[in-house]
């Protein structure tokens, strides 16, 4: 008794199996997670150290390269790199690909550890290096709150206010703040009013800096109780602390501040970050799903919670939604359900068309059996419902049938003849249950080097490989289980047994079609050749790309001002764009973010680091298919309006990947021979007409005065460098002196002159130092020989540890591989001195880093589907020709990708692995039919034409139904061009394999016709 007869005799069992699978499998759906896309794991993580009044160059050499030196000893590092600004080094490593979401908590808490033991090697007034490795966290719901007149510190209280609320709804792990103003205290003080008190500065700084210190003051023991001691005299308002006292030796009575000082509260000037919503001030609220959370039930909790809270938010306050992720989800999943519920009517209707209607709805209900089964398997692998996992089972609708397409034809057929049900069911079954089971694991393993991958790309499309896993290994089950069973159960039998079943027009036309190319073998495989040649060289013609953009009717708008430029300058050039975006009719709303990048407020965007002349906003239109119009009309007049100013406009892609599509990298020692390089590289692209968006990311250099210090006169005033520096960022900037607290919020003391005594650049020389020695105020003019101004680098980048500068562009048009061929003669090129290096970054390095990822798992891929054919067959002539007719598919993947403009792009190279599993599951089939006739002792010609005939309706249903099913992806802009490629691919392959594998398997035996 086989599995079949098993089934057959427990029928009752096997319906409530069924049943049960189906139930299960709906209910599995509903409480399903839920994503736009895939997630894939971000494995960067930042080192961010403080280095006040450092150069970039003293920061690169004194903090990042002693930090990096220790970052370098990480195994798991994959690669470095650093950006050094004024007082600031920020260092990005990225670990290897093989070390995973559950591994990188270990080697932060490594890298932790290393840059710990670096901290001693850190110069004198470095601050303790700081180790973000929450980079790739994703604030999936992201909200913009506006206040109509109201201040910017009422907007700050009341988004606190909502921080604390919505960090205590279930499912939200951080809730993060972006624009929030930092006031100060600014304590101005007056030059003259302090000599004439006769107070020095140095005693004010004192007294600002004690007064407001928590300290312990001890306990003492009160009878049985031990009791704290808390002494009054804290500043509790800004009022009180005018009335500190100041006390200097030198002076004749004691002073208070308020006689010396105007204290004020205000604002820090010039602000860090600056957010606006439509055009008004704003704080954008970022909100991040916790672990194994259901994004479609947190954004469920936190609008309940939001209206929950409009009744204590006062009147024009407003919460508006700049990215709700919640809702592109379910938007997303509906679509893409609607989808496969259109691929599945198509697969059933085209089996109806070719079967019959009773055998159309018996393999229909099969197929909805299978992909209900699948869903409750996906549940338990926790196999999110997004854009990927869809997709594939749509891609695997049209293979789920064949295995059940099979049983069932070999079972009506028989039926048909008047052979017994049971008997039929068992001996179709015991037939092809191990070729069925071959060709299903060849076609799963087709798919499997994108499982294997392990970097970002291969994360990203992993569920591909295990929807398919699941899905087709369970189309095997039910083909040998309940379709036997449903065809015992539901299949008629035939009036006429004497009626030859392949009797029809179309059998007879492909039977004498066949016999020709066999009598003529050698000129069909020649033809084949010749049409293969022809294949590879118009694949040549194809373009090729990484991922496609987007349909999210979102762009962003990337502004950078030259280096230097003040970010209240930056944010008024951006406040006039967002008035002009504001009147266009095509867009919804705006939200422009000043000094960085927003949060990372979906997984493929990568936020700007902090520099004060850059700006983005993030233009949300009505219709996404208006996007490339709107940036048409925008890019020329935005040039004209601000010709000093660099714009990208980026759409939001999808999948992994980089802003910049072109990019060159040259590494060296000399910054200045790297700046020469990079001018050279520009001018040679700039040359090409689709060149646009040409710049490096060292940009400009800015000016730097320089007070030429006079060493003799200031150690006779008893001055040291450290004494003007403080006297002239006081002048200029003020300094922070103390901490006033209030409540929970610590806000700096800032020291400052007023406005009528703040010097300009012009006025340096009149900046008063204290001398010790005089017991006076001198003019630093006296201290220093001369103010230079210089020339200087703003940013030092690195790579590798390397110092090494990035040229990128776009092109204007068509995809940016075709600009890379042409610009990479060119560039490379390019004489570099000696100790000087070219490399390739952007979309080609990232198409090739994915495809080297996808090609290193298809040595044992490819070697498991060898093995698995010659087990099948025992033999090693039939898995030659199997093997041999994979690169017919060549010929529609060509032809089909010139005809459909699609380039060939990853997803394209994904859908040709995967066609090859197609096409042997298909020939095994074949091959297994003429071997069995052939042992049955039918004359080896006629064995092939008639297993040719017999396999000839499964094969084109094959191929039909799974062409057929993938009709609904090509409106998806992510699987279009694997749509195409294997439809196309299959569609031809499948007809030529009907011709060809025979014609092979004559010439490989010797057969020819009597």
């Amino acid at each position: 008794m086989n599995i079949a007869e098993f089934c057959i005799g427990k029928r009752t069992v096997s319906l409530v199996l069924t049943l049960a699978l189906t139930v299960g499998g709906i209910l599995a759906y509903m409480k399903m997670g839920r994503l736009e896309d895939p997630a894939f794991t971000i494995k960067d993580a930042q080192v961010i150290t403080t280095y006040p009044g450092a150069l970039p160059a003293e920061v690169a050499e004194e903090v990042t390269d002693e930090l990096e030196s220790a970052i370098q000893q990480l195994g798991q590092l994959k690669r470095i790199e650093s950006v050094s600004m004024p007082g600031m080094s920020i260092i990005t490593m990225r670990i290897k690909d093989k070390y995973g979401p559950e591994l990188l908590p270990q080697v932060w808490d490594e890298l932790r550890r290393k840059v710990n033991d670096a901290r001693a090697k850190l110069p004198p007034g470095a601050g303790d290096p700081l180790v973000v490795d929450d980079y790739g966290d994703v604030y999936g719901i992201f909200l913009a709150v506006t206040a109509d007149g109201f201040s910017y510190k009422e907007l700050n209280d009341y988004t606190d206010f909502l921080r604390k609320e919505l960090l205590m709804v279930p499912d939200v792990a951080k809730v993060t703040l972006w624009g929030t103003q930092q006031e100060a205290i600014y304590v101005e003080i007056s030059r003259a009013r302090m000599r004439s008190m006769g107070v020095s500065l140095n005693t004010v700084y004192d007294a600002l800096k004690e007064n407001n210190l928590v300290v312990d003051s001890g306990h003492v023991r009160a009878g049985p109780d031990y009791v704290r001691i808390h002494p009054t005299g804290e500043i509790r308002s800004v009022e009180e602390l005018g009335n500190l006292f100041i006390n200097d030796p030198a002076a004749p009575r004691l002073v208070y501040l308020k006689d010396i000082a105007t204290i004020r509260r205000d604002y820090v000037q010039p602000p860090t970050t600056i957010m606006r919503h439509n055009g008004r001030m704003a704080v954008a609220v970022g909100i991040s799903l916790a672990p194994g959370g259901n994004i479609v039930t947190l954004g469920e909790r936190v609008d309940k919670r939001l209206a929950e809270l409009d009744g204590v938010t006062p009147v024009g306050i407003n919460i508006d939604k700049i990215y709700f992720q919640p809702d592109y989800v379910t938007k997303a999943v509906n679509n893409f359900a609607v989808s496969l519920l259109e691929a599945i009517a198509i697969v059933i209707g085209v089996l109806m068309i070719f079967m019959g209607l009773r055998s159309g709805i018996l393999i229909g209900a099969i197929l909805l059996i299978t992909v209900c089964g699948s869903f409750i398997f996906m549940k338990m692998m926790d196999i999110e419902l997004q854009r990927i996992s869809l997709g594939a089972l749509i891609i695997a609708l049209g293979m789920l049938v064949d295995n059940a397409i099979v049983v069932t034809e070999g079972m009506l057929i028989r039926i048909q003849k008047g052979d017994n049900r049971l008997e039929a069911a068992r001996d179709v079954v015991k037939q092809n249950i191990w070729p069925l089971l071959g060709a299903t694991v060849i076609a799963i393993m087709a798919f499997s080097a994108i499982g294997l991958s392990e970097d970002n790309t291969g994360e990203y499309c992993g569920s591909l490989f295990w929807v398919l896993l699941i899905s087709l290994m369970l189309s095997w089950v039910t083909a040998i289980t309940i379709t036997p069973l449903f065809c015992e159960m539901f299949l008629k039998g035939g009036e006429d047994t004497a009626k030859d079943p392949y009797g029809g027009i179309i059998f007879r036309s492909y039977r004498a079609l066949l016999d020709k190319c066999l009598h003529y073998r050698w000129f069909t495989v020649g033809t084949m050749v010749v049409l293969l040649g022809l294949s590879v060289a118009g694949f040549g013609l194809l373009e090729q790309s990484f991922f496609p953009p987007s349909t999210q009717p979102q762009f962003l708008l990337d502004y950078w001002k030259p280096e230097g430029t003040d970010i209240r300058t930056t944010s008024a050039d951006m406040h006039l764009m967002e008035e002009a975006l504001k009147k266009d009719d095509r867009v919804a709303f705006t939200s422009s973010f000043v000094g960085g990048g927003a949060p990372r407020f979906m997984l493929v965007y990568a936020p700007e680091k902090k520099y004060p002349n850059y700006g983005q906003i993030i233009v949300t239109v009505k219709d996404y298919r208006q996007i490339d119009s709107i940036i048409a009309d925008y890019r020329p007049e935005l040039e004209e309006r601000f010709p000093a100013a660099f714009f990208k406009f980026k759409k939001i892609r999808l999948g992994p990947g980089r802003d910049d599509p072109i990019e060159v990298r040259f590494s060296g020692p000399d910054p200045e021979v790297l700046r020469r390089l990079s001018v050279q590289a520009q001018e040679l692209i700039r040359a090409n007409p689709n060149a646009r968006g040409i710049r490096d990311n060292w940009r400009q250099k800015v000016k730097q005065v320089v007070p030429v210090v006079n060493d003799a006169s200031a150690r006779r005033a008893g001055i040291t460098r450290p004494d003007i520096a403080t006297a002239l960022r006081t002048a200029s900037s003020g300094t922070t002196v103390g901490i006033y607290r209030e409540d929970d919020t610590l806000i700096p003391i800032i020291a400052r002159p007023p406005a009528d005594e703040m010097n300009d650049a012009s006025r340096l020389a009149d900046v008063q130092a204290w001398s010790p020695t005089a017991k006076a105020m001198i003019p630093v003019g006296q201290l220093v020989s001369s103010f230079e101004t210089r020339m200087v680098d703003n940013i030092r980048q690195s790579r590798f540890r390397k110092p090494t500068i990035t040229v990128a562009c776009e092109q204007v048009s068509g995809q940016p591989s075709a600009l890379f061929k042409e610009l990479r003669p060119v560039l490379e090129s390019m004489p570099l001195p000696r100790g000087y290096t070219l490399e390739w970054g952007g979309e080609y390095e990232d198409s090739r880093d994915a495809q080297a990822a996808l090609f290193s798992s298809i040595p044992p891929t490819l070697a498991m589907m060898v093995l698995i054919t010659v087990m099948l067959f025992n033999a090693l002539r039939q898995p030659l020709i199997i093997w041999l007719t994979v690169p017919l598919a060549f010929i529609g993947v060509t032809w089909g990708l010139l005809a459909a403009g699609q380039p060939f792009g990853f997803m394209a190279l994904l859908g040709f692995l995967s066609l090859s599993g197609m096409l042997i599951k298909n020939a095994i089939v074949l091959l297994d039919e003429i071997d069995t006739q052939i042992r049955s002792g039918k004359d080896r010609y006629h064995a092939i034409l008639d297993s040719s005939v017999s396999r000839m309706r499964p094969v084109l249903m094959a191929a039909s139904t799974t062409v057929l099913g993938m009709l609904p992806l090509l409106t998806d802009a992510f699987f279009v061009a694997m749509a195409v490629t294997i439809m196309a691919g299959l569609t031809f392959a499948s007809i030529l394999t009907l011709i060809v594998v025979p014609v092979l398997y004559s010439i490989f035996f010797r057969i020819r016709a009597a």
